[in-house]
Protein backbone atom coordinates (compact mmCIF):
# COMPACT_ATOMS: atom_id res chain seq x y z
CA UNK A 1 0.00 0.00 0.00
CA UNK A 2 1.85 3.10 -1.17
CA UNK A 3 2.69 5.94 1.16
CA UNK A 4 4.89 8.85 0.16
CA UNK A 5 8.07 9.12 2.20
CA UNK A 6 6.84 12.50 3.40
CA UNK A 7 4.01 10.84 5.31
CA UNK A 8 5.99 8.24 7.23
CA UNK A 9 7.63 7.93 10.63
CA UNK A 10 8.63 11.02 12.63
CA UNK A 11 7.37 13.72 10.33
CA UNK A 12 10.69 14.91 8.95
CA UNK A 13 11.87 11.43 8.06
CA UNK A 14 8.56 10.82 6.33
CA UNK A 15 10.57 12.88 3.42
CA UNK A 16 1.93 0.98 3.10
CA UNK A 17 -17.13 -24.02 -0.80
CA UNK A 18 -13.12 -23.35 -0.98
CA UNK A 19 -12.06 -25.83 1.74
CA UNK A 20 -10.39 -28.15 -0.75
CA UNK A 21 -8.30 -25.57 -2.50
CA UNK A 22 -7.08 -24.20 0.85
CA UNK A 23 -6.43 -27.50 2.56
CA UNK A 24 -2.67 -27.51 1.96
CA UNK A 25 -2.11 -24.29 3.89
CA UNK A 26 -1.52 -25.00 7.59
CA UNK A 27 -1.32 -22.08 10.04
CA UNK A 28 1.84 -21.77 12.08
CA UNK A 29 1.42 -21.81 15.84
CA UNK A 30 3.34 -19.49 18.14
CA UNK A 31 3.36 -19.41 21.92
CA UNK A 32 -0.08 -19.82 23.46
CA UNK A 33 -1.88 -17.67 25.94
CA UNK A 34 -4.75 -18.90 28.06
CA UNK A 35 -7.46 -17.80 25.66
CA UNK A 36 -9.97 -20.54 26.39
CA UNK A 37 -11.47 -23.23 24.16
CA UNK A 38 -13.36 -20.77 21.97
CA UNK A 39 -10.37 -18.60 21.07
CA UNK A 40 -7.43 -19.30 18.73
CA UNK A 41 -4.45 -20.89 20.42
CA UNK A 42 -1.68 -18.94 18.73
CA UNK A 43 -1.93 -15.56 20.41
CA UNK A 44 1.29 -13.92 21.47
CA UNK A 45 2.50 -15.19 24.82
CA UNK A 46 2.13 -12.65 27.67
CA UNK A 47 5.88 -12.87 28.15
CA UNK A 48 6.35 -11.10 24.81
CA UNK A 49 4.32 -8.08 25.93
CA UNK A 50 5.96 -8.08 29.36
CA UNK A 51 9.41 -8.03 27.76
CA UNK A 52 8.32 -5.14 25.50
CA UNK A 53 7.07 -3.15 28.51
CA UNK A 54 10.26 -3.72 30.43
CA UNK A 55 12.45 -2.76 27.48
CA UNK A 56 10.48 0.46 27.05
CA UNK A 57 10.63 1.21 30.76
CA UNK A 58 14.43 0.82 30.71
CA UNK A 59 14.58 3.40 27.93
CA UNK A 60 12.51 5.96 29.84
CA UNK A 61 14.33 8.97 31.33
CA UNK A 62 15.04 8.96 35.06
CA UNK A 63 12.11 9.99 37.29
CA UNK A 64 9.60 9.79 34.45
CA UNK A 65 6.25 8.21 33.73
CA UNK A 66 4.71 7.09 30.41
CA UNK A 67 0.97 7.04 29.70
CA UNK A 68 -0.80 5.25 26.82
CA UNK A 69 -4.54 5.14 26.15
CA UNK A 70 -6.69 2.60 24.35
CA UNK A 71 -8.28 3.59 21.07
CA UNK A 72 -11.75 5.06 21.48
CA UNK A 73 -14.86 3.30 20.26
CA UNK A 74 -15.73 4.93 16.93
CA UNK A 75 -19.25 5.45 15.67
CA UNK A 76 -20.25 4.23 12.22
CA UNK A 77 -23.83 5.51 12.07
CA UNK A 78 -26.57 6.26 14.58
CA UNK A 79 -26.26 3.61 17.32
CA UNK A 80 -23.90 1.33 15.38
CA UNK A 81 -20.16 1.39 16.07
CA UNK A 82 -17.28 0.20 13.92
CA UNK A 83 -15.74 -3.11 14.91
CA UNK A 84 -13.28 -2.22 17.63
CA UNK A 85 -9.56 -2.15 16.88
CA UNK A 86 -7.04 -1.56 19.64
CA UNK A 87 -4.36 1.10 19.51
CA UNK A 88 -1.30 -0.77 18.15
CA UNK A 89 1.08 0.66 20.75
CA UNK A 90 -1.12 -0.37 23.68
CA UNK A 91 -1.59 -3.81 22.11
CA UNK A 92 2.17 -4.14 21.56
CA UNK A 93 2.83 -3.47 25.23
CA UNK A 94 -0.06 -5.40 26.80
CA UNK A 95 -1.96 -7.68 24.40
CA UNK A 96 -5.15 -6.05 25.69
CA UNK A 97 -7.83 -5.82 22.98
CA UNK A 98 -10.71 -4.00 24.70
CA UNK A 99 -11.59 -0.28 24.85
CA UNK A 100 -11.54 2.15 27.79
CA UNK A 101 -8.12 1.35 29.18
CA UNK A 102 -4.97 3.23 30.12
CA UNK A 103 -1.46 1.89 30.71
CA UNK A 104 0.95 3.70 33.04
CA UNK A 105 4.65 2.78 33.12
CA UNK A 106 6.84 4.13 35.93
CA UNK A 107 10.60 4.44 35.53
CA UNK A 108 11.06 3.94 39.26
CA UNK A 109 8.76 1.65 41.32
CA UNK A 110 5.76 3.34 42.92
CA UNK A 111 3.09 2.48 45.47
CA UNK A 112 -0.23 2.15 43.63
CA UNK A 113 -3.51 1.10 45.20
CA UNK A 114 -1.70 0.07 48.34
CA UNK A 115 0.68 -2.19 46.39
CA UNK A 116 4.36 -1.25 46.58
CA UNK A 117 7.03 -1.80 43.96
CA UNK A 118 4.69 -1.19 41.01
CA UNK A 119 6.35 -0.36 37.70
CA UNK A 120 3.32 -0.98 35.45
CA UNK A 121 -0.39 -0.37 35.98
CA UNK A 122 -3.20 -1.14 33.56
CA UNK A 123 -6.70 0.18 34.21
CA UNK A 124 -9.35 -1.78 32.26
CA UNK A 125 -13.10 -1.91 31.76
CA UNK A 126 -14.85 -4.05 34.39
CA UNK A 127 -17.06 -7.08 33.83
CA UNK A 128 -20.67 -6.11 33.11
CA UNK A 129 -23.16 -8.96 32.56
CA UNK A 130 -25.76 -6.74 30.91
CA UNK A 131 -23.27 -5.18 28.48
CA UNK A 132 -21.66 -8.55 27.80
CA UNK A 133 -25.02 -9.99 26.79
CA UNK A 134 -25.06 -7.48 23.93
CA UNK A 135 -21.42 -7.05 22.93
CA UNK A 136 -19.48 -10.06 24.21
CA UNK A 137 -17.48 -11.21 27.18
CA UNK A 138 -14.96 -8.90 28.81
CA UNK A 139 -11.77 -9.91 30.56
CA UNK A 140 -12.33 -7.59 33.51
CA UNK A 141 -9.61 -7.09 36.09
CA UNK A 142 -9.32 -10.76 37.12
CA UNK A 143 -9.25 -12.03 33.55
CA UNK A 144 -6.67 -9.44 32.55
CA UNK A 145 -4.44 -10.38 35.48
CA UNK A 146 -4.77 -14.08 34.69
CA UNK A 147 -4.29 -13.90 30.94
CA UNK A 148 -2.02 -10.91 30.36
CA UNK A 149 0.08 -11.16 33.53
CA UNK A 150 0.52 -7.47 34.26
CA UNK A 151 1.94 -6.47 37.62
CA UNK A 152 -0.99 -4.26 38.65
CA UNK A 153 -4.48 -4.26 37.11
CA UNK A 154 -7.47 -2.26 38.32
CA UNK A 155 -10.95 -1.18 37.24
CA UNK A 156 -10.75 1.87 34.97
CA UNK A 157 -12.98 3.84 37.34
CA UNK A 158 -10.21 3.52 39.94
CA UNK A 159 -7.85 5.57 37.77
CA UNK A 160 -9.42 8.78 39.04
CA UNK A 161 -9.30 7.63 42.65
CA UNK A 162 -5.69 6.39 42.41
CA UNK A 163 -4.32 9.94 42.64
CA UNK A 164 -1.01 8.98 41.11
CA UNK A 165 1.85 11.29 42.16
CA UNK A 166 2.01 13.16 38.86
CA UNK A 167 3.75 16.19 40.31
CA UNK A 168 6.69 14.06 41.46
CA UNK A 169 7.68 13.04 37.93
CA UNK A 170 10.28 15.17 36.21
CA UNK A 171 8.99 14.09 32.82
CA UNK A 172 5.54 12.96 31.73
CA UNK A 173 5.66 11.10 28.43
CA UNK A 174 2.58 10.36 26.35
CA UNK A 175 1.38 9.79 22.79
CA UNK A 176 -1.10 11.95 20.93
CA UNK A 177 -4.36 11.64 22.81
CA UNK A 178 -7.31 10.66 20.59
CA UNK A 179 -9.34 13.72 19.65
CA UNK A 180 -12.46 11.75 18.69
CA UNK A 181 -13.13 10.04 22.02
CA UNK A 182 -16.83 10.37 22.84
CA UNK A 183 -17.95 11.45 26.29
CA UNK A 184 -20.22 8.59 27.34
CA UNK A 185 -21.86 10.04 30.44
CA UNK A 186 -23.20 6.59 31.37
CA UNK A 187 -19.65 5.21 31.53
CA UNK A 188 -17.40 7.01 34.05
CA UNK A 189 -14.47 4.85 32.95
CA UNK A 190 -14.60 5.55 29.22
CA UNK A 191 -11.42 6.68 27.48
CA UNK A 192 -12.68 10.27 27.36
CA UNK A 193 -12.89 10.28 31.17
CA UNK A 194 -9.51 8.57 31.49
CA UNK A 195 -7.91 11.28 29.38
CA UNK A 196 -9.58 14.02 31.41
CA UNK A 197 -8.44 12.39 34.66
CA UNK A 198 -4.87 12.32 33.38
CA UNK A 199 -4.93 15.91 32.17
CA UNK A 200 -6.42 17.22 35.41
CA UNK A 201 -4.30 15.11 37.74
CA UNK A 202 -1.05 15.91 35.92
CA UNK A 203 -1.98 19.61 35.63
CA UNK A 204 -1.67 19.34 31.87
CA UNK A 205 -0.96 22.75 30.27
CA UNK A 206 -4.08 24.26 28.73
CA UNK A 207 -2.10 25.73 25.83
CA UNK A 208 -0.33 22.49 24.93
CA UNK A 209 -0.08 22.11 21.14
CA UNK A 210 1.07 18.67 19.92
CA UNK A 211 2.32 20.04 16.60
CA UNK A 212 4.39 22.69 18.33
CA UNK A 213 5.76 20.12 20.76
CA UNK A 214 6.71 17.84 17.88
CA UNK A 215 8.29 20.71 15.95
CA UNK A 216 10.48 21.61 18.94
CA UNK A 217 11.46 17.95 19.34
CA UNK A 218 12.39 17.66 15.69
CA UNK A 219 14.51 20.79 15.80
CA UNK A 220 16.41 19.39 18.77
CA UNK A 221 16.77 16.00 17.10
CA UNK A 222 17.69 16.95 13.54
CA UNK A 223 19.34 20.37 13.65
CA UNK A 224 23.03 19.95 12.93
CA UNK A 225 22.52 16.49 11.39
CA UNK A 226 22.23 15.48 7.70
CA UNK A 227 18.49 16.10 8.11
CA UNK A 228 18.97 19.84 8.65
CA UNK A 229 18.41 20.63 4.98
CA UNK A 230 14.92 19.14 5.13
CA UNK A 231 14.01 20.66 8.47
CA UNK A 232 13.38 24.28 7.40
CA UNK A 233 11.05 23.35 4.50
CA UNK A 234 9.11 21.05 6.79
CA UNK A 235 8.74 23.71 9.50
CA UNK A 236 7.76 26.33 6.93
CA UNK A 237 5.04 24.05 5.60
CA UNK A 238 3.87 23.32 9.15
CA UNK A 239 3.53 27.00 10.02
CA UNK A 240 1.56 27.57 6.83
CA UNK A 241 -0.81 24.69 7.60
CA UNK A 242 -1.30 25.84 11.20
CA UNK A 243 -1.43 29.63 11.47
CA UNK A 244 -1.16 29.53 15.27
CA UNK A 245 2.37 28.20 14.81
CA UNK A 246 3.25 30.92 12.33
CA UNK A 247 3.51 33.41 15.16
CA UNK A 248 5.58 31.13 17.41
CA UNK A 249 8.70 33.16 18.07
CA UNK A 250 10.91 30.14 18.70
CA UNK A 251 10.03 28.51 15.39
CA UNK A 252 10.46 31.80 13.59
CA UNK A 253 13.84 32.36 15.25
CA UNK A 254 15.02 28.99 14.00
CA UNK A 255 13.69 29.59 10.49
CA UNK A 256 15.37 33.00 10.29
CA UNK A 257 18.73 31.67 11.50
CA UNK A 258 21.15 31.69 8.54
CA UNK A 259 24.32 30.29 10.14
CA UNK A 260 25.16 27.19 12.16
CA UNK A 261 25.91 29.34 15.22
CA UNK A 262 22.58 31.15 14.91
CA UNK A 263 20.76 27.84 14.60
CA UNK A 264 22.54 26.50 17.67
CA UNK A 265 21.42 29.57 19.63
CA UNK A 266 17.85 29.11 18.40
CA UNK A 267 17.89 25.48 19.51
CA UNK A 268 19.29 26.39 22.93
CA UNK A 269 16.51 28.97 23.37
CA UNK A 270 13.68 26.49 22.81
CA UNK A 271 11.47 26.28 25.91
CA UNK A 272 11.46 23.06 27.88
CA UNK A 273 8.52 21.31 29.47
CA UNK A 274 8.06 18.30 31.69
CA UNK A 275 5.23 17.24 29.35
CA UNK A 276 6.66 15.45 26.34
CA UNK A 277 4.44 14.21 23.50
CA UNK A 278 7.33 13.25 21.18
CA UNK A 279 9.90 11.21 23.12
CA UNK A 280 7.66 8.20 23.73
CA UNK A 281 6.83 8.02 20.03
CA UNK A 282 10.53 8.07 19.18
CA UNK A 283 11.24 5.23 21.61
CA UNK A 284 8.44 3.13 20.15
CA UNK A 285 9.71 3.86 16.63
CA UNK A 286 13.08 2.40 17.64
CA UNK A 287 11.55 -0.68 19.26
CA UNK A 288 8.86 -1.56 16.75
CA UNK A 289 11.00 -1.27 13.63
CA UNK A 290 12.99 -4.38 14.66
CA UNK A 291 10.69 -7.40 14.70
CA UNK A 292 11.19 -10.21 17.20
CA UNK A 293 10.94 -13.88 16.21
CA UNK A 294 7.42 -13.98 17.69
CA UNK A 295 6.34 -11.02 15.57
CA UNK A 296 7.87 -12.50 12.43
CA UNK A 297 5.78 -15.66 12.94
CA UNK A 298 2.58 -13.62 12.95
CA UNK A 299 3.73 -11.53 10.00
CA UNK A 300 4.57 -14.66 8.03
CA UNK A 301 1.08 -15.95 8.71
CA UNK A 302 -0.63 -12.73 7.64
CA UNK A 303 1.53 -12.52 4.52
CA UNK A 304 1.05 -16.16 3.50
CA UNK A 305 -2.71 -15.78 3.89
CA UNK A 306 -2.59 -12.70 1.67
CA UNK A 307 -0.41 -14.43 -0.93
CA UNK A 308 -2.81 -17.37 -1.10
CA UNK A 309 -5.63 -14.87 -1.56
CA UNK A 310 -3.79 -13.48 -4.59
CA UNK A 311 -3.32 -16.99 -5.97
CA UNK A 312 -6.97 -17.94 -5.66
CA UNK A 313 -8.23 -14.68 -7.14
CA UNK A 314 -5.92 -15.18 -10.12
CA UNK A 315 -7.57 -18.53 -10.81
CA UNK A 316 -11.09 -17.22 -10.23
CA UNK A 317 -10.97 -13.87 -12.06
CA UNK A 318 -13.19 -13.36 -15.10
CA UNK A 319 -13.82 -10.24 -17.23
CA UNK A 320 -17.48 -10.11 -16.17
CA UNK A 321 -16.63 -9.81 -12.47
CA UNK A 322 -16.92 -6.58 -10.50
CA UNK A 323 -14.20 -4.91 -8.48
CA UNK A 324 -16.27 -5.51 -5.35
CA UNK A 325 -16.55 -9.21 -6.13
CA UNK A 326 -12.76 -9.47 -6.41
CA UNK A 327 -12.42 -7.68 -3.06
CA UNK A 328 -14.83 -10.18 -1.52
CA UNK A 329 -12.81 -13.15 -2.75
CA UNK A 330 -9.63 -11.84 -1.14
CA UNK A 331 -11.38 -11.18 2.14
CA UNK A 332 -13.12 -14.57 2.12
CA UNK A 333 -9.71 -16.24 2.01
CA UNK A 334 -8.57 -14.08 4.93
CA UNK A 335 -11.50 -15.16 7.06
CA UNK A 336 -11.04 -18.79 6.04
CA UNK A 337 -7.61 -18.70 7.63
CA UNK A 338 -8.69 -16.84 10.77
CA UNK A 339 -7.47 -13.34 9.94
CA UNK A 340 -9.60 -11.01 12.06
CA UNK A 341 -9.33 -7.89 9.90
CA UNK A 342 -7.97 -6.48 6.70
CA UNK A 343 -4.85 -4.49 7.53
CA UNK A 344 -6.31 -1.55 5.58
CA UNK A 345 -9.23 -1.00 3.18
CA UNK A 346 -8.76 -3.33 0.21
CA UNK A 347 -7.76 -1.64 -3.04
CA UNK A 348 -9.14 -3.28 -6.21
CA UNK A 349 -8.83 -0.97 -9.19
CA UNK A 350 -9.43 -1.89 -12.82
CA UNK A 351 -8.18 0.25 -15.71
CA UNK A 352 -8.11 3.94 -14.88
CA UNK A 353 -9.11 3.17 -11.27
CA UNK A 354 -5.73 1.48 -10.81
CA UNK A 355 -4.14 4.90 -11.30
CA UNK A 356 -5.73 6.17 -8.06
CA UNK A 357 -3.18 5.19 -5.43
CA UNK A 358 -5.54 4.65 -2.51
CA UNK A 359 -8.66 3.76 -4.50
CA UNK A 360 -11.07 1.92 -2.16
CA UNK A 361 -14.50 2.50 -3.71
CA UNK A 362 -14.14 -0.75 -5.65
CA UNK A 363 -17.45 -0.34 -7.47
CA UNK A 364 -16.66 -0.78 -11.17
CA UNK A 365 -19.39 -3.14 -12.44
CA UNK A 366 -17.25 -5.01 -15.00
CA UNK A 367 -13.52 -5.61 -15.28
CA UNK A 368 -13.59 -6.14 -19.02
CA UNK A 369 -10.18 -6.11 -20.72
CA UNK A 370 -8.50 -4.02 -18.05
CA UNK A 371 -5.51 -4.67 -15.87
CA UNK A 372 -6.70 -5.10 -12.29
CA UNK A 373 -4.52 -3.78 -9.45
CA UNK A 374 -5.19 -5.62 -6.17
CA UNK A 375 -3.50 -4.11 -3.10
CA UNK A 376 -4.84 -6.25 -0.26
CA UNK A 377 -3.53 -7.47 3.08
CA UNK A 378 -4.81 -9.69 5.86
CA UNK A 379 -4.36 -8.72 9.49
CA UNK A 380 -3.62 -11.75 11.67
CA UNK A 381 -3.64 -11.31 15.45
CA UNK A 382 -2.76 -7.64 15.05
CA UNK A 383 -0.03 -7.99 12.40
CA UNK A 384 -0.76 -6.99 8.82
CA UNK A 385 0.44 -7.98 5.37
CA UNK A 386 0.59 -5.62 2.39
CA UNK A 387 0.72 -7.44 -0.95
CA UNK A 388 -0.10 -6.04 -4.38
CA UNK A 389 -0.46 -7.87 -7.68
CA UNK A 390 -1.65 -6.47 -10.99
CA UNK A 391 -3.18 -8.95 -13.43
CA UNK A 392 -5.15 -8.89 -16.71
CA UNK A 393 -8.84 -9.65 -16.24
CA UNK A 394 -8.76 -11.67 -19.48
CA UNK A 395 -5.87 -13.85 -18.30
CA UNK A 396 -3.48 -12.49 -20.94
CA UNK A 397 -1.45 -9.28 -20.94
CA UNK A 398 -1.65 -7.06 -24.01
CA UNK A 399 1.63 -5.85 -25.51
CA UNK A 400 1.43 -2.47 -23.77
CA UNK A 401 0.31 -3.96 -20.47
CA UNK A 402 3.19 -6.42 -20.56
CA UNK A 403 5.76 -3.71 -21.31
CA UNK A 404 4.69 -1.57 -18.36
CA UNK A 405 4.35 -4.60 -16.08
CA UNK A 406 7.81 -5.95 -16.86
CA UNK A 407 9.32 -2.49 -16.33
CA UNK A 408 7.79 -2.34 -12.86
CA UNK A 409 8.96 -5.91 -12.17
CA UNK A 410 12.54 -5.00 -13.13
CA UNK A 411 12.34 -1.94 -10.87
CA UNK A 412 11.15 -4.10 -7.99
CA UNK A 413 14.04 -6.52 -8.47
CA UNK A 414 16.46 -3.61 -8.35
CA UNK A 415 14.80 -2.50 -5.10
CA UNK A 416 15.07 -6.01 -3.62
CA UNK A 417 18.81 -6.04 -4.20
CA UNK A 418 19.22 -2.97 -1.96
CA UNK A 419 17.43 -4.63 0.97
CA UNK A 420 20.39 -5.47 3.17
CA UNK A 421 21.73 -4.30 6.51
CA UNK A 422 23.43 -0.94 6.29
CA UNK A 423 21.63 0.24 3.16
CA UNK A 424 19.94 3.61 3.44
CA UNK A 425 16.20 3.28 3.84
CA UNK A 426 15.78 5.15 0.56
CA UNK A 427 18.14 2.81 -1.33
CA UNK A 428 15.38 0.50 -2.65
CA UNK A 429 13.43 3.56 -3.80
CA UNK A 430 16.42 5.10 -5.54
CA UNK A 431 17.25 1.83 -7.33
CA UNK A 432 13.66 1.23 -8.42
CA UNK A 433 13.16 4.83 -9.50
CA UNK A 434 16.26 4.71 -11.69
CA UNK A 435 14.93 1.66 -13.56
CA UNK A 436 11.47 3.19 -14.00
CA UNK A 437 12.87 6.50 -15.26
CA UNK A 438 15.15 4.83 -17.80
CA UNK A 439 12.34 2.55 -18.93
CA UNK A 440 9.82 5.35 -19.42
CA UNK A 441 12.37 7.26 -21.46
CA UNK A 442 13.06 4.21 -23.62
CA UNK A 443 9.33 3.63 -24.23
CA UNK A 444 8.86 7.27 -25.19
CA UNK A 445 6.32 7.91 -22.44
CA UNK A 446 8.47 10.73 -21.07
CA UNK A 447 11.02 12.98 -22.78
CA UNK A 448 12.84 14.19 -19.67
CA UNK A 449 13.85 12.23 -16.56
CA UNK A 450 12.14 14.81 -14.34
CA UNK A 451 8.77 13.76 -15.79
CA UNK A 452 9.02 10.25 -14.29
CA UNK A 453 7.66 11.41 -10.93
CA UNK A 454 4.32 12.08 -12.65
CA UNK A 455 3.94 8.36 -13.34
CA UNK A 456 5.68 7.03 -10.20
CA UNK A 457 4.52 9.47 -7.49
CA UNK A 458 4.98 7.44 -4.29
CA UNK A 459 7.86 6.00 -2.29
CA UNK A 460 8.94 2.40 -2.78
CA UNK A 461 9.11 1.21 0.82
CA UNK A 462 7.62 1.53 4.29
CA UNK A 463 7.84 -0.53 7.46
CA UNK A 464 5.26 -3.25 8.07
CA UNK A 465 4.00 -4.70 11.33
CA UNK A 466 1.15 -3.83 13.68
CA UNK A 467 0.37 -0.97 11.30
CA UNK A 468 0.45 -1.26 7.54
CA UNK A 469 2.63 1.86 7.56
CA UNK A 470 4.42 0.81 10.70
CA UNK A 471 6.54 2.68 13.16
CA UNK A 472 10.24 3.05 12.49
CA UNK A 473 13.14 5.48 12.43
CA UNK A 474 13.68 5.33 8.66
CA UNK A 475 17.41 5.09 9.31
CA UNK A 476 19.72 2.54 7.67
CA UNK A 477 18.15 -0.89 7.18
CA UNK A 478 18.81 -3.44 9.91
CA UNK A 479 18.26 -7.16 10.29
CA UNK A 480 14.76 -7.63 11.66
CA UNK A 481 13.19 -4.84 9.58
CA UNK A 482 10.14 -5.90 7.59
CA UNK A 483 9.51 -3.48 4.75
CA UNK A 484 7.58 -3.33 1.51
CA UNK A 485 9.14 -2.99 -1.92
CA UNK A 486 6.41 -1.59 -4.18
CA UNK A 487 7.32 0.38 -7.28
CA UNK A 488 4.51 1.36 -9.61
CA UNK A 489 3.67 3.10 -12.87
CA UNK A 490 0.30 4.81 -13.30
CA UNK A 491 -0.79 6.30 -16.63
CA UNK A 492 -4.31 7.71 -16.27
CA UNK A 493 -6.51 8.77 -19.13
CA UNK A 494 -5.47 12.06 -20.77
CA UNK A 495 -1.83 11.70 -19.74
CA UNK A 496 0.63 13.57 -22.02
CA UNK A 497 1.76 10.46 -23.87
CA UNK A 498 0.54 8.11 -26.60
CA UNK A 499 -3.07 7.00 -25.95
CA UNK A 500 -2.06 3.35 -26.16
CA UNK A 501 -0.59 3.67 -22.66
CA UNK A 502 -3.65 5.29 -21.08
CA UNK A 503 -5.58 3.50 -18.30
CA UNK A 504 -2.65 1.27 -17.39
CA UNK A 505 -1.81 1.20 -13.70
CA UNK A 506 0.67 -1.34 -12.34
CA UNK A 507 1.98 -1.85 -8.84
CA UNK A 508 3.86 -4.93 -7.64
CA UNK A 509 4.35 -5.07 -3.89
CA UNK A 510 6.07 -7.64 -1.75
CA UNK A 511 6.85 -7.85 1.95
CA UNK A 512 10.56 -8.25 2.65
CA UNK A 513 12.39 -9.34 5.79
CA UNK A 514 15.87 -7.87 6.08
CA UNK A 515 18.20 -10.61 7.35
CA UNK A 516 21.82 -10.69 8.50
CA UNK A 517 22.85 -11.77 5.01
CA UNK A 518 20.40 -9.81 2.86
CA UNK A 519 16.67 -10.20 2.34
CA UNK A 520 13.83 -12.71 2.18
CA UNK A 521 10.65 -12.17 0.16
CA UNK A 522 7.92 -13.26 2.58
CA UNK A 523 5.18 -12.94 -0.05
CA UNK A 524 6.91 -14.94 -2.79
CA UNK A 525 4.00 -17.42 -2.96
CA UNK A 526 2.00 -14.83 -4.90
CA UNK A 527 3.10 -15.16 -8.57
CA UNK A 528 5.04 -12.15 -9.89
CA UNK A 529 6.18 -12.77 -13.46
CA UNK A 530 4.00 -12.51 -16.54
CA UNK A 531 4.50 -16.21 -17.29
CA UNK A 532 3.62 -17.28 -13.74
CA UNK A 533 0.50 -15.09 -13.64
CA UNK A 534 -0.81 -16.18 -17.04
CA UNK A 535 -0.18 -19.84 -16.23
CA UNK A 536 -2.05 -19.64 -12.94
CA UNK A 537 -4.94 -17.67 -14.43
CA UNK A 538 -5.39 -20.46 -16.99
CA UNK A 539 -6.12 -22.94 -14.19
CA UNK A 540 -9.62 -23.67 -12.93
CA UNK A 541 -10.87 -22.40 -9.61
CA UNK A 542 -13.02 -24.09 -7.01
CA UNK A 543 -15.23 -21.03 -7.34
CA UNK A 544 -15.94 -21.61 -11.04
CA UNK A 545 -18.99 -23.73 -10.21
CA UNK A 546 -20.17 -21.54 -7.35
CA UNK A 547 -23.45 -20.04 -8.54
CA UNK A 548 -25.88 -17.87 -6.62
CA UNK A 549 -29.48 -17.29 -7.66
CA UNK A 550 -30.13 -14.13 -9.63
CA UNK A 551 -31.83 -11.32 -7.76
CA UNK A 552 -34.66 -9.80 -9.77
Amino acid sequence: MPLSLLKKAPRLVRVACVATLLASFAPEVSAQRAAGPDRPADFMDPAFHRQRRELLRQKLPARSVAVLFASPVRNRANDVDFKYHQDPDLFYLTGYEEPDAVLVLFKEPQTVGGQSGVTEALYVQPRNPRAEQWTGRRLGTDGTKQQLKLQYVADNKEFAAAKLPWSSFEQVLFLDQPQDARDDTSNPGDVYSLIQTFRQGANFPADYNPSRNEAYAMIRRYSGTPGTANLAPYLTNLTQEQPQLGSDRYLQAYLKASTDDARKQAVAALPTSRFDGAALSTLLDEMREIKTSEEIKHLRQAIRISAVGQQEVMKAMKPNMTEMEVQGLHEFVYRKYGAEFEGYPSIVGAGNNACVLHYTVNDKPRLGNDLVLMDCGAEYHGYTADVTRTIPATGKFTTEQRQIYELVLAAQQAGFEQCKPGSAFRAPDEAARKVVTEGLLKLGIIKDAKEARQYFPHGTSHYLGLDVHDRGTYGPLRAGNVITVEPGIYIPENSPCDKKWWNIGVRIEDDVLVTDKGWENLSKEAPRTVAEIEALMAKSSALDDFKLPELK
